[in-house]
């Protein structure tokens, strides 16, 4: 049966757990290495699942990875007993944290070198990874998006947090695949879960953009709600901005419940 998540925030805390129609909790680990861990406790206590979903890995940059860094990681995953972590297919800043996510190529050079600097983190890590499919606003390369995806993580051999959303607003920027024809291209078995979010249209560039600021499109759930049920999948809530009250964030998760069972 699918689960459904929600990504944590810190405007959460003072939520009672047991009043959220969660089954699991998402977090970013760069928000709990050498930090007060209460918060997470009380979660894993409560008998929550939680996952790690990461920021600043820098997967598509070519910078070296921290060794202090994947330490503190691996502390982290065994100290709450996560059984997933991933991060973002994109580069996010050599030498300095940049905040921000920076494609990579869809080339075939850029399938060999990303895919080598995964199986770095991964052997650091003693474990798998996922890798997520981003937004991008600009970017260059001879592949198509999930195509390179897919080479990225056989050569690797990681898995793949398929993000719905993202599917969404490059499609509606670019003109590429939409989401059933993306998921088409894609190894189902290497999909871990699924991330869902929403986004709003910027008039100051011309570009819808990912801010996960907005309820999930009707079409992206029902999509997201039809492929997990077919495949076994979990789906997660990513609401990152303009956090609505407990209330709102309910009726998100029950919607995208009520998409598996249809």
């Amino acid at each position: 049966m699918t689960k459904i998540g929600l990504g944590f925030r810190s405007e959460m805390l003072d939520w009672n757990p047991a009043e959220i129609e969660a089954d699991f909790f998402e977090v970013a680990p760069e928000n709990w290495v050498r930090r007060d861990r209460g918060p997470l406790y009380s979660l894993r206590d409560a008998g929550y699942p939680i996952r790690l979903h990461g920021v600043s890995l820098n997967l598509g940059g070519s910078s070296q990875f921290s060794r202090d860094f994947l330490r503190d990681l691996r502390e982290l995953i065994n100290d709450i007993g996560a059984d997933h972590y991933s991060d973002h297919l994109a580069a996010s800043g050599d030498g300095h944290q940049l905040y921000d996510l920076f494609p990579v190529p869809f080339t075939q050079a850029e399938i060999i070198r990303v895919s080598d600097r995964i199986s770095q983190v991964q052997d650091a890590l003693e474990q798998r990874i996922g890798i997520e499919n981003t937004t991008y606003y600009t970017n260059v390369g001879t592949l198509a998006e999930a195509d390179f995806l897919s080479c990225v993580a056989e050569r690797a051999d990681c898995d793949i947090l398929l993000d719905f959303n993202n599917i969404s607003v490059n499609h509606k920027n670019h003109g590429q695949a939409g989401i059933a024809d993306f998921i088409a291209q894609l190894p189902a078995h290497r999909v871990s879960y699924l991330h869902v979010a929403g986004h709003e249209f910027d008039e100051r560039f011309g570009l819808f953009i990912d801010t996960h600021s907005q309820p999930v499109e009707a079409a992206t759930a029902h999509a997201a709600g039809d492929w997990a049920r077919q495949h076994c999948k979990d789906i997660l809530l990513e609401w990152d901005n303009d956090i609505p009250d407990l209330a709102t964030i309910n009726r998100e998760l029950a919607c995208l419940r009520a998409f598996t069972t249809m």
